[in-house]
């Protein structure tokens, strides 16, 4: 079952069981989904690749949001974002630790063949598409950045 399937079946699972922060992350996706099916360009077909892109845009928004929610006191609001990204989280693929990040970006850095700071962007390219979904972009950047300082 495709993540636009599931994420269908599990809003249906969250109207019965009553569970509104749920159903209201769920909705979320699923319009974001549809968007994007009927982009120009898109042929009616969301791929779980694309899918996981915006579960992992919208899972940031949230996270955003709460800060900015945080930041005026207004706790109640931030912790309602914090529950919807929680939710979201659950529908990507399993994140990388640190220990694992680093192994995979060794593994890139040697195999592009990059040798100092000057080639981040070369790394970059391949790591957020490798990378995508499994790791924060900005974990991944602050990672490689550290990783070529000491090349």
């Amino acid at each position: 079952m495709n993540l636009f399937d599931q994420i269908s079946e599990d809003i249906k699972k969250a109207m019965l069981a009553r569970d509104k922060v749920r159903l209201e992350a769920l909705r979320g996706a699923k319009k974001e989904f549809l968007e994007a099916k009927t982009a120009k360009g898109a042929n009616g077909e969301l791929s779980d690749e694309n899918a996981t892109k915006i579960i992992v845009k919208m899972v940031k928004q949230r996270k955003e949001s709460a800060k900015i929610y945080e930041d005026n006191n207004r706790t109640e609001l931030a912790a309602n974002e914090l529950a919807e990204a929680a939710v979201l989280e659950e529908y990507l693929p399993k994140q990388l630790s640190e220990a694992e990040l680093e192994a995979e970006l060794k593994a890139i850095i040697a195999e592009t063949g990059a040798t100092g700071p000057r080639e981040m962007g070369k790394v970059m390219g391949v790591a957020s598409k490798r990378l995508a979904g499994r790791a924060e972009g900005r974990l991944i950047s602050e990672t490689v950045k550290k990783l070529l300082n000491n090349a």
